[in-house]
């Protein structure tokens, strides 16, 4: 499960950093950074309730 969300993490930066090299792809920066904070979250909320 770790794996995939690493996975994830890593996939949104990558795409946050090209929608802000490239204007035109501003809109995919807003995207992957939305992306990337709901995938740091939703791994905080499974890590807390795995521990219950």
């Amino acid at each position: 499960m770790w794996t995939v969300l690493w996975i994830l993490i890593i996939i949104w930066a990558v795409l946050a950093i090209v929608g802000f090299a490239l204007e035109g792809l501003l809109w995919l920066a807003v995207i992957a950074i939305v992306l990337f904070i709901g995938t740091i979250v939703f791994g905080f909320i499974r890590r807390r309730v795995g521990r219950r």
